[in-house]
């Protein structure tokens, strides 16, 4: 697979549509060629203890960010036409299908491939396949975990080595 994007959200709370932050990393003919990193407002407006301590996020971070439909607004040109990839797909889909929800968007079907299921069928020795295990074994190395942008660009290198 030569194009397509891939997308990390981070969340505030355990409320799916709470997205806090997104990074998008696109890839054509196998080429990094454009990324796009922002903080956004969450909805519901609130952080909880373990989120924040795996993010790093808080209210003081996000209270002066854009809402969801101007963010995505930026993010829509940038995709369109294009896969999205995510490690452990289910869980960002299902924010990107809640926080659409969340602001009466209409959803235009994104397809979503996972990297976290082709880790697990095409790396099977590996010790686990948590997004930092799977990037080293593809020669990426993740030093900043759950950065929105930097978990995006972790994904795409992954994408590029095993879809």
């Amino acid at each position: 697979m030569t194009h397509f994007a891939a997308i990390d959200f981070e969340t505030a709370n355990t409320v799916r549509s709470s997205v806090c932050a997104v990074g998008v990393v696109v890839v054509r003919d196998g080429e990094f060629v454009d990324s796009f990193y922002s903080l956004i407002q969450p909805e519901p407006n609130y952080y909880n203890y373990w989120c924040t301590r795996v993010h790093g996020l808080c209210c003081d971070d996000t209270d002066p960010a854009p809402i969801f439909p101007d963010v995505w607004a930026q993010i829509e040109p940038l995709i369109e036409g294009l896969p999205l990839v995510a490690h452990n797909s289910r869980f960002d889909e299902a924010c990107l299908k809640a926080v659409f929800r969340t602001y009466q968007m209409t959803y235009p079907d994104y397809v979503f491939l996972d990297t976290l299921q082709a880790a697990r069928r095409l790396l099977p020795h590996l010790p686990n396949h948590q997004l930092h295990t799977v990037a080293a074994a593809c020669g990426f190395e993740l030093t900043a975990h759950h950065h929105a942008l930097a978990d995006a660009e972790a994904c795409a290198w992954i994408a590029r080595e095993l879809l």
